[in-house]
């Protein structure tokens, strides 16, 4: 017999609200999601790693308590109860391997989840399984030697983002109702554009990355953030509050202001394009579009970006975002690309005009201590212009990529990779542009589904904030949502 269908599409935290009041049991909202997994998924190949299992004792407990359980046991009951979950692949969950894509970690069995994990467990979440990555998380697709490749259910064709690809590709097509990903160069936000969902990069050291790391790496790497992706912006802002440590006073998240509960008290800065990166022609005509609907609703609206030189800015995001990663590097690899760095130092290479993502990251990969110490004033020095600016300005919206989803794309390596934007080759790195506005300085970047292209592929706007601002930004998605028709749209194929 069939389990009733709980609206694959719906919200988390309304499903969680049935749950808790007797409405719909855990275990039947469970069945329904582990049937669409088996009907749907081998066509998107999103939901790699499997807990059906102890995702139904999860279940079991949560309407045991419901239906026989004291008072307490049921006002312990949170928000997320009875909502089945995934995670993306590199979060640890307890029995199973977390391998980012590796091979060589095939045997890298969690014995513990990650704290994330729970922290979403502890919210009445039922984790049934993991999502797909990229090699290391290091591709803005979804596929490795392990588990293949994942699929946009928008068109299975084209990629769903990477390197949280699986897990938006999941909530797209309605197998999971709240995703936990990861972004260090968009990984959150990039996924969350490509398929039409909500994606929260949160600043920087807002929440933990525990359980999150290879066995091998201990100490935390610099620029990744750790957050929520979901498909609607009180899903979105519920899960943060919920990732957040219980001793708030950590934290210096900023306050909302009184003034942003109207729309008339909102100051918006829009960017929708940008010479260092340009951007498909529908996506920067909807962005307008949507500067238009925001001015119409009170919005005081300017169209122009932060007084920055965005070169620069994109630069030094890519020597930062390589100095950070370069740790996973072989001594052999280390050694070639120390002796390429070199002839572009010595002015025996020389790169190219404009756009060389290749010499950016060989001499990032290799730079000394003292020039990771400078490159790190330089982005201090951006952070106090950024933190500025924000004193006149709320929010910045701006693209999160600078195209819509595009084919497959596995051969070559990925500065090697052109993508056509606006009939003009583009290579797949340099939209890296666009995350790493938010990035490098360690600000909230939030994405958000703002329209589809003429081709039905959907696209997102990104909401920047001040550092700690991570209320703000989310404030202002479920205003996108809620009064300039930024909503989530399920793939036709799988609705």
């Amino acid at each position: 017999m069939k389990s009733p269908n709980p609206q694959p599409f719906g919200s988390a935290t309304a499903l969680g609200h049935a749950i808790r009041r007797g409405k719909l049991k855990a275990r039947d909202a469970l069945e329904a999601q582990i049937e669409r997994i088996h009907s749907h998924d081998g066509a998107i190949n999103a939901v790699v790693v499997r807990d059906f299992d102890h995702a139904r004792q999860q279940a079991d407990r949560i309407d045991r308590i419901i239906q026989r359980g004291s008072e307490r046991q049921k006002q312990s009951l949170g928000p997320l109860c009875g909502v089945p979950i995934t995670v993306k692949e590199s979060y640890d969950l307890s029995g199973h391997p977390s391998t980012f894509g590796r091979v060589d970690m095939r045997n890298n069995i969690a014995g513990d989840d990650a704290l994330m994990v729970k922290r979403l467990k502890a919210a009445g979440a039922v984790v049934m399984g993991k999502t797909n990555v990229p090699v290391r998380l290091s591709d803005w697709q979804s596929f490795n030697p392990i588990y293949g490749t994942t699929n946009n259910p928008f068109d299975l064709q084209r990629v769903p983002g990477g390197s949280s690809g699986g897990g938006a590709a999941a909530l797209a097509a309605g197998l999971s109702f709240l995703e936990l990903g990861s972004d260090i160069g968009g990984s959150i936000r990039g996924p969350a554009h490509f398929c039409g969902v909500f994606g929260h990069k949160p600043s920087i050291g807002m929440l933990s990355g525990a359980g999150h790391a290879l066995p091998e790496a201990k100490a935390s790497a610099d620029l990744v953030a750790y957050g929520p992706l979901a498909r609607y912006a009180a899903d979105l802002d519920v899960s943060f509050e919920l990732l957040l440590d219980q001793d708030a006073s950590r934290h210096s998240l900023k306050p909302l202001p009184a003034r942003l509960a109207k729309a008339s008290g909102w100051r918006v800065a829009l960017l929708s394009d940008a010479k260092t990166c340009p951007v498909d022609r529908d996506i920067v005509q909807g962005l307008e579009a949507l500067g238009d609907r925001l001015e119409q609703i009170g919005v005081q609206l300017i169209r122009q970006g932060p007084p920055l030189d965005l070169d620069d800015v994109h630069r030094l995001y890519i020597r930062m975002l390589r100095a950070a990663t370069s740790r996973s590097l072989s001594d052999r690899e280390f050694d070639e690309q120390s002796k390429i760095a070199q002839a572009y130092r010595k002015g025996l290479r020389r790169e190219r005009e404009g756009y060389d993502y290749y010499a950016w990251m060989v001499q990032a990969n290799t730079m000394s201590h003292r020039e990771w110490l400078q490159a790190h004033e330089a982005r201090i020095a951006m952070a106090h212009r950024w933190a500025s600016w924000f004193d006149s300005v709320d929010v910045l919206l701006c693209p999160v990529a600078s195209m819509p989803a595009f084919k497959h794309m596995q051969s070559g390596e990925r500065w090697e990779r052109m993508i056509p934007v606006n009939g003009e080759p583009q290579p797949s790195t340099q939209t890296m542009f666009w995350a790493g506005m938010a990035t490098l300085c360690g600000l909230p970047g939030t994405a958000v589904p703002a329209g589809q292209t003429a081709q039905g592929l959907p696209y997102g706007v990104q909401v920047i904030g001040p550092r700690d601002g991570d209320r703000i930004t989310l404030a202002f998605s479920a205003l996108l949502e809620k009064r300039a028709g930024c909503q989530f749209a399920a793939p036709s194929a799988f609705a």
